[in-house]
């Protein structure tokens, strides 16, 4: 059991974003190189148009390459029950599902108003998954700052979750920065209320972007909150295709050398972890970020002595 979760959406999140076609052998090695470094659990990809993300088009034979995975909780994101059947069909243990908290992110992301996407979700729980045993991840995008309206009214963002909670229980929501222009004071005062209101009902993650340069403090204040699960992409790598300016999310690597810095085991080895994001930028035209990998890795290395010593980083 490890301190923190850092749960990996390069392969998702980061790799949508690129704009020339990555061949899925590619894909596969990525994954699979995260998965050496001891990440438990990533977004693999997602089913969904490829009129509307291209760069996914091959989900279904990205799933068929990478095999069994033993140890990874393996996630795609879905739009719709179309979506979802082609997941579960494909093998997948957990599937995403987005709805912004606000109506105009929610209509430039999937054409169709917050309320109705909750529609969506009810019925596609009713028709794939009737007996609850499917793991439901939900993506609450636009948590704090829409990049069309500006900042989202917490009552907005309660009311929603109550609503969603109301459909079905025990789901793991994620507080999202999608433009990445939250703040820590709004991340924590916002976090410790869906804690206290809904923290028996659901678990809580953060998934946010480095667009302004408050990711690691925001994440900080998500954990000073309560929140002990938190997304990053490999090299920071990604952006967001319908939030206009985005830059990609936080880079993993910064995250686990700041939790490693600050003695809480991750159940990531950092070396093994720089060596997959050499993979993450020889993608071309990839937009990447973070600070961690820049450090030589003997100084990366001896800066981490004394502060931790478990599985995520290999004893020397």
């Amino acid at each position: 059991m490890t301190d923190v979760e850092i749960v990996e959406v390069g392969p998702r999140d980061g790799v949508q974003s690129v704009p020339t076609w990555i061949e899925t052998e590619r894909k596969a090695e990525l994954i699979h190189a995260l998965a050496r470094a001891g990440v438990g659990r990533m977004e693999v990809g997602s089913f969904i148009s490829p009129k509307a993300i291209p760069q996914m088009k091959d989900a279904e034979d990205l799933v068929a390459m990478l095999g069994p995975m033993p140890g990874v909780r393996r996630m795609t994101l879905v739009p719709n029950t179309k979506g979802a059947i082609r997941a579960i069909d494909a093998g997948i243990e957990e599937i995403i599902f987005v709805i912004s908290m606000s109506d105009a992110h929610n209509m430039s992301n999937v054409r169709r108003p917050t309320a109705q996407s909750m529609d969506d979700l009810q019925s596609l729980l009713e028709e794939v998954d009737a007996e609850g045993c499917l793991k439901m991840r939900i993506g609450l995008a636009t948590t704090f700052d829409c990049p069309f309206d500006g900042r989202v009214p917490e009552r907005d963002v309660l009311d929603n979750i109550e609503r969603i909670v109301s459909i079905r229980q025990g789901m793991e929501l994620v507080l999202s920065d999608t433009t990445g222009m939250a703040t820590p004071d709004h991340v924590r005062a916002l976090t410790a209320e869906c804690l206290k209101s809904f923290g028996d009902v659901a678990t809580f993650a953060f998934h946010g972007h480095d667009t302004a340069g408050f990711c690691v403090a925001n994440v900080l204040a998500g954990l000073e909150a309560g929140l002990r699960i938190f997304d990053g992409s490999v090299a920071g790598l990604g952006g967001c295709p319908f939030a206009p300016g985005a830059t990609g999310n936080v880079a993993t690597e910064d995250l686990i050398y700041l939790f490693h810095r600050m003695g809480l085991d991750t159940g990531i080895d950092i070396g093994l972890y720089l060596e997959a994001c050499e993979i993450a930028l020889s993608f071309p035209d990839g937009a990447t970020g973070g600070h961690a990998r820049i450090i030589p890795l003997k100084r990366l290395m001896e800066s981490l002595d004394g502060k931790f010593r478990g599985r995520g980083i290999a004893a020397e």
